[in-house]
């Protein structure tokens, strides 16, 4: 028969290891703010980003020199202007963006993918989405913040116009009704490049194949657009040139500013689209900008799964 042997020592009661520590955590008890303050939080870091605010210095290099690439030529028309006291500025309002219609096109291609394609490649989406932001919340701030971005780009330049031209002393009313031609373009011009931008962004989580995209479908639409109408025109086609416009985003914006603000049109022989051509330009461009949201609402759905 075995015999138990005692060793002197008695093992520790489970009780005895148990420790309880107080590092600090307490329970949040103060104001829910909801998704109306992630909303805006949202807007303005995306918005903030765009220029490169609260990042890096190399972050901020890029679209800080496009914004000055913008502004410059603005402000040596209105030296000109004062200079030789000229009857009117060299470039219209609702002309600007057209003739600068690259540098554009450079901005969107960079800060596109910087607003979404982090978010893609660091798989941050399903985290936003986790708080009471939903899937509504993110395209429409995204979405505003990008637009809101292009805006103050193109708007700044105008703004320039405007007080040289006050400075200037040209006509008051005549520069005043130019100016809010021009912001009533451009506002157009900044929802539909933000949507066409951020719907191609949102399809890749690399920064680099998203500008690529970008700058490949907002310079190959313009470009082959030109050509062809320059093609019709020469043919004697002219009836055409309208029609073709239709198929570029920048040349829609012409047609819509030429057709119903007041402008020039770039198109061969100057010849813009009619008041009833010009109201099929407006619908595809507001169709184009609620398209775009709309596959961004897609996009993120799935994304957010």
């Amino acid at each position: 028969m075995a015999v138990e042997h005692s060793t002197g020592t008695s093992a520790p009661a489970p009780g005895d290891q148990t420790r309880i520590h107080n590092i600090g955590y307490r329970s949040y008890d103060g104001p829910r703010l909801g998704r109306a303050y992630a909303r805006r939080s949202l807007y303005s870091q995306s918005l903030r980003g765009s220029y490169g605010l609260g990042r890096s210095v190399k972050s901020k290099v890029l679209p800080m020199l496009l914004f000055v690439v913008m502004c410059v030529p603005a402000a040596i028309m209105v030296a000109v202007a004062v200079a030789t006291k000229a009857n009117a500025l060299p470039v219209d309002y609702t002309r600007y963006a057209i003739v600068m219609q690259a540098v554009i096109s450079l901005y969107v291609a960079s800060q596109a993918p910087q607003s979404v394609s982090r978010d893609l490649r660091f798989k941050t989406v399903p985290l936003y989405f986790s708080r009471p932001i939903e899937t509504a919340d993110y395209v429409r701030a995204k979405f505003a913040a990008l637009a809101s971005a292009l805006f103050i780009l193109t708007a700044g330049p105008l703004l320039v116009l405007y007080v040289g031209a006050l400075l200037a002393k040209l006509d008051f009313a005549d520069q005043t009704k130019g100016f809010a031609q021009g912001l009533v373009s451009v506002a157009l011009l900044s929802l539909l490049f933000a949507g066409i931008g951020l719907v191609i962004a949102s399809f890749t989580p690399r920064r680099g194949f998203g500008i690529a995209a970008v700058i490949a479908v907002l310079t190959i639409t313009y470009g082959a657009v030109s050509t062809l109408q320059a093609i019709a025109d020469a043919q004697g086609s002219s009836g055409a040139v309208p029609w073709i416009g239709l198929f570029s985003p920048i040349t829609l914006i012409d047609g819509v500013q030429s057709a119903f603000l007041g402008a020039t049109s770039a198109f061969p022989g100057g010849v813009g689209p009619s008041n009833a051509e010009g109201a099929v330009y407006v619908l595809l461009s507001l169709g184009l900008i609620a398209a775009s949201y709309g596959l961004l609402m897609r996009r993120y759905k799935k994304v957010g799964l």
